[in-house]
């Protein structure tokens, strides 16, 4: 069962179901990798961009939001530098490499539109910041 309310909506986001996915892959392409202090600052970033866009989407504010979309962009970066070095390295191999970087490249486009379509909402003044909309202290009285 899906529990739905407005604080709920990230979840409603194609980018937010694809860190999801990227964070799950991140793991098990790690599960078995030889170092536990890389493989937990790798699990890490990655964990960190979906947060990072659940938790400013629950912000309501735009500005707060646009900040953690900054910082979940921030922590793709960290993660795709790390996925480059260990590769480099020959810590991961290139299957591993290439699926995880397709899917943060992916996930970095789709932050990048909605961070643009944000600032334009922010710039027209469509960005509605309370869950309530619309309150009304009319009281119907039925004949």
């Amino acid at each position: 069962m899906i529990r739905k309310n407005k604080n709920r909506g990230y979840q409603k986001l194609r980018v937010w179901g694809d860190a999801i996915d990227y964070f799950v892959a991140t793991c098990r392409s790690f599960k078995n990798f030889p170092h536990k202090r890389l493989t937990t600052q790798a699990i890490s970033s990655t964990d960190s961009v979906h947060r990072n866009i659940a938790e400013g989407y629950c912000r309501r504010s735009v500005h707060e939001y646009l900040n953690f979309l900054n910082i979940a962009l921030g922590s793709l970066g960290e993660s795709v530098s790390s996925l480059q070095a260990y590769r480099k390295a020959g810590l991961l191999n290139e299957q591993d490499f290439q699926q995880l970087d397709t899917m943060a490249y992916k996930i970095e486009n789709e932050l990048l539109k909605l961070v643009e379509a944000l600032e334009k909402k922010r710039e027209k003044g469509e960005w509605i910041d309370r869950l309530v909309t619309r309150e009304s202290n009319t009281v119907c009285d039925k004949p």
